[in-house]
């Protein structure tokens, strides 16, 4: 035999120098959950190892972890079901709970990269991205007013990147036109470009106490079965200005992550949602998967599909097991 494949295996330092993937910190994203008060801590029964942490907890947790290597997160707020109403009004507020977060973390840790979702659903009280009509429809362009005022708000905050998550049509073009004249040009958008339908987000709602009281979103996010819709998707949100496209969740789109790298050379980012964060961890409770080489398999397979930029639950996980020597 002339050719041998496990000669590229045969001791440790062979093959970690022909590996082709690498996983580093730098790659990784943490997504957070602010909550308002002081000193407040929540654990998330249905995402072990994660919490809702209050501004004061939520920097001294973000300090540590960007001494670890930690360069970027994104932030959800948790909204108190008595500041929600039909339009999501508190989303634009100034004194809100995630500019605060935004402007708080940019004057304690400026080199922090600071990620914040803009879309509707953390407060509304019917739990949709936007606005309904008298039938329950999702109405798109009025809705695209309010997130363009959102994305404004948390540039003006502190934002590095403002991350439309809502799904409706044009909401790039009109956020990027919208931060341009108010001088944040500076200010990148991360467009969750190929956001699924998916089974995969209830714990995510429970740790955002964010519900629908009615219908589905499937007339927004995109339906589990294509594909070749999401490379439209990229396609509109790339001519309309966005900065990084994300596809979400991660790991049950992998072909999709690998169709949207081959099609543009836009930074990528994929999300591994809740949903996939808590399969991992309840079948490690259970015994039945070691959770640590589990979540550093699923990162390292979601980078080699393409992916640039992984948000992740298991970052702070991650980040101990990349800096163990």
């Amino acid at each position: 035999m002339l050719r041998r494949p496990r000669r590229l295996r045969y001791t440790d330092a062979i093959s970690s120098l022909v590996q082709e993937t690498r996983l580093h910190a730098h790659d990784l994203v943490l997504p957070l959950f602010i909550l308002p008060g002081s000193n407040q801590k929540e654990s998330i029964k249905s995402m072990p190892g994660c919490e809702r942490l209050s501004l004061d907890l939520l920097l001294k947790e973000l300090t540590a972890l960007h001494k670890k290597g930690l360069q970027a997160v994104a932030l959800f707020p948790v909204i108190d079901k008595s500041l929600k109403d039909l339009t999501g009004s508190y989303g634009l507020r100034e004194d809100g709970i995630l500019p605060r977060a935004l402007t708080l973390l940019k004057k304690e840790l400026p080199e922090l990269c600071l990620i914040s979702d803009v879309a509707l659903d953390p407060y509304t009280c019917h739990g949709h991205d936007g606005l309904l009509n008298n039938v329950g429809y999702v109405i798109n362009d009025e809705t695209v007013i309010l997130l363009t005022e959102m994305a404004k708000l948390h540039a003006a905050s502190g934002a590095d990147i403002v991350a439309p998550s809502d799904m409706m049509d044009g909401r790039v073009l009109a956020i990027r036109r919208s931060l341009d004249s108010a001088h944040y040009n500076h200010t990148l958008i991360l467009s969750y470009t190929a956001k699924y339908a998916s089974s995969l987000y209830h714990p995510f709602r429970e740790a955002l106490s964010s519900h629908l009281s009615s219908g589905h979103k499937k007339t927004y996010q995109m339906n589990p079965a294509n594909k070749r819709e999401a490379l439209v998707e990229a396609s509109l949100d790339s001519e309309e200005g966005a900065d990084m496209l994300m596809v979400k969740p991660a790991g049950f789109y992998l072909d999709v992550i690998a169709a949207l790298r081959s099609a543009t050379s836009l930074p990528l980012a994929a999300y591994q949602v809740s949903g996939e964060y808590a399969m991992m961890q309840a079948a490690a409770q259970n015994g039945w998967l070691p959770f640590e080489s589990v979540l550093m398999e699923s990162l390292l397979s979601i980078k080699r599909a393409g992916a640039d930029i992984i948000l992740t639950y298991g970052a702070k996980t991650a980040l101990d097991l990349l800096n163990d020597p």
